[in-house]
């Protein structure tokens, strides 16, 4: 099981002042030191934290996956045809949103995904779509010939209780039948140090990808330990 870091939150740390510090360039340089099998950045179309020139940078010295979340516009299709990342994940995206608050409507998007689906298809690059844990969604996925869905795990991670259990149980049916559909299931959102272990013991899953909480740990203890600490915790479960 792979972990892709999302280094976002460092660019957010830049941003907030308006320099050049610190680099999410050079964030994502130590989280592989640290054992990122990945690295994940959400080009956004207001560039609230990543901008062009930190995509284009990790493309010239990320020698590991790297992995474009952005929103189906002709925009983002562009700069992704254009800057050949080893994966696009496209997920939903509003304006005011703090982060991606769910999955894709994959009813009420089905043509516009497709299309995307396929205009980047020719380019040779696979791509994942980011759902809801819900059965019908990845059946669509497998309609409009996605390679991957990565399973949105918000709603576990903020559970309790029996509602945690319910929640867990649902991501790792829709892992399952995504298998079973050929798709490869990766999983992600609100995933940390202490709620990550129960969902990297769902053997199916391909790949983690987290990182609000691993960029947070890194602020006390450095980004190499902290994911470090993180695919240790991702090893114990597996």
């Amino acid at each position: 099981m792979i972990l892709g870091v999302n280094v976002d939150h460092v660019a957010t740390l830049r941003e907030a002042r308006k320099t050049f510090e610190p680099d999410p360039v050079m964030a994502a340089t130590l989280a592989v030191l640290g054992g990122a099998d990945g690295i994940t950045v959400h080009l956004r179309e207001d560039r609230r934290h990543i901008c062009d020139r930190d995509l284009r940078l990790l493309r010239e010295i990320v020698q590991c996956e790297l992995n474009l979340e952005m929103a189906a516009t002709e925009e983002m299709i562009r700069i992704a045809l254009e800057i050949k990342p080893d994966m696009v994940t496209i997920v939903p995206e509003k304006r005011l949103e703090l982060t991606t608050e769910g999955g894709l409507d994959m009813i009420g998007h089905k043509e516009r995904l497709n299309d995307a689906i396929r205009k980047i298809h020719d380019a040779c690059i696979p791509v994942s779509l980011f759902i809801n844990p819900h059965i019908i969604d990845v059946d669509i996925a497998g309609e409009i010939h996605a390679d991957m869905v990565e399973i949105h795990t918000g709603l576990y991670s903020n559970a309790g209780g029996k509602r945690k259990t319910e929640e867990l149980h649902r991501v790792a049916e829709a892992v399952k039948i995504a298998n079973k559909q050929g798709l490869h299931a990766n999983a992600g959102h609100g995933l940390g140090y202490f709620n990550v272990m129960d969902i990297a013991a769902i053997k199916e899953i391909r790949g983690l990808y987290i990182g609000h909480s691993i960029i947070s740990r890194a602020v006390l203890v450095g980004i190499e330990r902290a994911v470090r600490e993180m695919k240790e915790l991702v090893s114990r479960a597996v």
